[in-house]
């Protein structure tokens, strides 16, 4: 059932043969293009509203660029979504995730705990550490340099999920790798942001980790728990749910970007080169690492995953916990780059494909 839903939430409608226990025909699923319509024998075929859907879902890098334009040229049109509301948006792509899964996927980490840790110590290893040398080797301004390293150091985001399903990588593993680190998160995210932007200005790290058990823990745990008690109603919902995903998602990247959009027309020149290369380092990292021990599928996911972070939270916790509204322009401009250059990623590996012989390295 968990499988199942997590391809169904990302995909809900290329999902015949996932229950067969192979997390790998999802992606062999993606040399479909989207919006393309399934063998009806197969996959029992596709409405026009199914179809609509996974093509917005794939398509959630356009509707990032344009939430951008739209946040630097008309901000008015998207800061409505201020603290409060920005809060309950990201706790509400929490709770879809958490919906998509059940108490037998951290069993599945228990019993794949190589894979699913050297995508943990990617994400909260690193990537901090080289949000830490890029800030401190372009000497990024205290301010600058804080916000660079708290969003290097926040868990995987959902649009990782997506990233790894259009890339070919293993989904099942994405998923789970974006459930460990954002569970992992209510400590990582405070330590390492205390550790290694302590000496730049204060940190609240205790600020820090109320408000990750908050907005990221409670509305997961939330999901799971409707997932495992209320099945059958968690199964009909998730049909809409991506969308739902996509709207929000697009509302969370533009918001930070229409709040800072007057900061961003002075000072996000400087700030471009140094989070898109934390990302591009983060990406080549995480995936040439991971291929001196793991095959090409599973090297992909690991790479998506140490790439692509939740810059939301970053934002969310850079506005609530420091003073200086500086600290939150990187994860603004993180959110562009994330979308943009994990996209991309995806798109280039999507038309390399897989290996017949690939190591598969997940096991359900």
């Amino acid at each position: 059932m968990s499988s199942y839903l997590q391809a169904k939430l990302l995909f809900p409608f290329q999902e015949a043969e996932y229950s067969s226990g192979n997390p790998q025909v999802l992606c062999r699923a993606a040399a479909n293009a989207p919006g393309d319509v399934p063998d009806s024998s197969t996959h029992g075929g596709m409405s026009q509203y199914e179809r609509i859907i996974e093509t917005l879902t794939t398509l959630f890098p356009v509707w990032v660029v344009l939430g951008t334009i739209l946040g630097i040229y008309k901000p008015a049109a998207v800061t409505w979504l201020e603290t409060d509301l920005f809060t309950l948006g990201l706790g509400f792509l929490m709770l879809s995730m958490g919906l998509t899964l059940t108490f037998e996927d951290f069993r599945r980490c228990l019993r794949n705990p190589w894979t699913v840790g050297v995508g943990f110590l990617a994400q909260y290893l690193i990537k901090p550490l080289l949000g830490f040398v890029i800030a401190t080797t372009l000497k990024l301004s205290a301010p600058l340099a804080t916000g660079l390293i708290l969003v290097s150091c926040c868990p995987g985001g959902q649009a990782s999920n997506v990233a790894t399903y259009i890339s070919k990588g293993n989904v099942a593993l994405s998923v789970l790798m974006t459930t460990c680190s954002t569970i992992g998160a209510i400590i990582m995210t405070p330590l390492l942001t205390k550790l290694l932007a302590g000496q730049l200005v204060p940190v609240d790290a205790v600020g820090l980790a109320i408000s990750t058990f908050q907005v990221v823990l409670v509305p997961t745990i939330v999901g799971v728990l409707s997932n495992e008690f209320f099945p059958t109603f968690t199964s009909k919902i998730v049909t809409f749910t991506p969308l739902v995903g996509v709207i929000l998602t697009t509302l969370l990247c533009a918001s930070p970007i229409g709040q800072v959009s007057d900061v961003l027309k002075t000072q996000g020149g400087q700030l471009i080169m140094p989070v898109a290369l934390l990302h591009v380092a983060a990406f080549a990292l995480g995936y040439w690492l991971s291929r001196m021990s793991f095959g090409e599928s599973t090297s992909r996911t690991i790479s998506i995953e140490c790439g692509m972070q939740s810059s939301a939270l970053g934002f969310l916790l850079a506005q609530k916990h420091f003073t200086n509204p500086l600290v939150a322009v990187p994860s603004a401009v993180s959110v562009v780059c994330m979308a943009l250059g994990g996209s991309a990623l995806a798109v280039f590996w999507r038309n390399r494909p897989i290996p017949v012989d690939d190591k598969d390295d997940f096991k359900e």
